[in-house]
């Protein structure tokens, strides 16, 4: 059992957030100062994004935070070194997040050995296909006790989220809508429905609602169907401010707000 599962099975009827920020942005070697402060200012767990040229799902300010994060010198051997010194200052989950290429590049073995060296708990990677992770990294990373999490969309069928859900080992992230990053959180029929279906299928994985959390609103409305909910754009967009690190206590604060669900 590693820190997502402990997170999500002492949790209660907590309810978790979780805060995505792109590793080298806006400096360099902001990445553990970020951690450290998000986690003092109340965030459940973290998704660090390791920045890719081509971040397809991403939308225009997380688009913009990977490119400047490549331009500052960012890399996956960067990031690993960064963090050598994770585990001495940040005790709640911590995942990675960003795309198939830069890992297969780097080596799956060598990425998920670097993952648990550092203390990284799990990994998100959304153009891993399931097949090619079941028939040749599923052994990898559970050698290495690093949960790979996968997405859902409202085009997922029963047939998949029910593999999904089989082959998952921390929790199944739940895209509130078919768009990229950054969107506000639709309150539509459709993703009612699209909600209530994933709901009702009684999955063995906890839900995390991502893409479109922005403000409490969206935030307690996620959390009706999910048992977390994640917050990229808005927080990425927080780091363009002056003073920024001065603003995340009251930024998580104001998210999180008294939640009544």
């Amino acid at each position: 059992m590693n820190r997502i599962n402990e997170l999500f099975e002492s949790k209660g009827k907590k309810k978790l957030l979780s805060i995505y920020y792109t590793a080298g942005y806006p400096g360099l070697d902001d990445t553990i100062e970020l951690a450290k402060t998000l986690q003092a200012s109340g965030v459940d767990f973290l998704e660090i994004g390791f920045p890719y040229s081509d971040p397809v799902a991403d939308g225009p300010v997380i688009q913009h935070s990977s490119e400047q994060a490549l331009k500052n010198g960012m890399s996956l051997e960067c990031l690993f070194n960064q963090l050598k010194t994770l585990r001495q200052q940040v005790s709640i989950p911590v995942l990675l997040m960003g795309y198939v290429n830069p890992m297969l590049q780097y080596g799956v073995e060598r990425f998920c050995r670097a993952c648990a060296e550092v203390g990284v708990d799990g990994v998100i990677v959304p153009d891993l296909p399931v097949y090619e992770y079941e028939e040749h990294y599923h052994d990898i990373f559970k050698k290495y006790n690093v949960s790979n999490i996968f997405l859902i969309t409202p085009q997922t069928s029963e047939e998949r989220v029910r593999k999904i859900d089989a082959l998952s080992t921390g929790f199944i992230y739940m895209v509130s809508s078919s768009s990229t990053t950054g969107k506000n959180l639709a309150v539509s029929e459709s993703s009612q429905a699209y909600f209530d279906r994933i709901k009702k299928l009684n999955l063995r994985n906890p839900l995390t609602i991502g893409f479109g959390i922005s403000d409490h609103e969206s935030f307690e409305h996620a959390l009706t169907y999910a048992d977390a909910a994640i917050v990229g754009s808005a927080f990425v967009k927080l780091l363009q401010e002056p003073d920024f690190f001065d603003k995340i206590p009251g930024f998580v604060e104001k998210i999180k707000g008294e939640v009544t669900v």
